[in-house]
């Protein structure tokens, strides 16, 4: 009697082959849902850092337009802030280099007279950059500006 009771425990205590790969399977999975995790939050922080770096460039384009010299009015009328000094420009987007990953982005420049009375002007950049195996991208700043006074 002792026997029999000694040999069921000892079957019941052990795993069997079916749960051994069970457990197995359930861990590579979570393990490698993990990975794909880890991977996915790398390539969206890659994007984010792209984007902010485009959005720079775009936000240093209308601080340059927002600073010429515009006075339609007076004796010594200027206008500096007329399309043909912003040309469209190719840079590269201040992100982490090493070796050949350097980004280049295009900033397009467009400055639109709104009124004359009130004297107003819209500048808009447009900064179209790529980005690794999903295409082009375009960020946009827009801004008003009235004249000096």
């Amino acid at each position: 009697m002792n026997v029999d009771i000694r040999c069921r425990k000892r079957s019941t205590s052990a795993l069997t082959l079916v749960e051994l790969v069970l457990c197995t399977a359930i861990a590579a999975m979570t393990i490698g849902v993990a990975m794909v995790g880890y991977v996915h939050s790398a390539n969206r922080a890659e994007f984010a850092a792209y984007s902010l770096a485009a959005n720079s460039l775009a936000q240093q384009r209308v601080e340059q337009a927002r600073s010429c010299k515009w006075n339609p009015l007076g004796d010594g009328a200027t206008d500096l802030l007329v399309p043909t000094n912003f040309p469209t420009a190719v840079e590269v987007l201040d992100i982490p280099i090493s070796g050949t990953n350097i980004v280049y982005a295009t900033n397009f420049t467009t400055i639109t007279t709104l009124s004359t009375n009130p004297w107003l002007k819209s500048i808009r950049v447009d900064c179209v950059w790529r980005y690794t195996k999903r295409g082009l991208f375009t960020n946009t700043m827009m801004s008003y500006r009235a004249p000096d006074q």
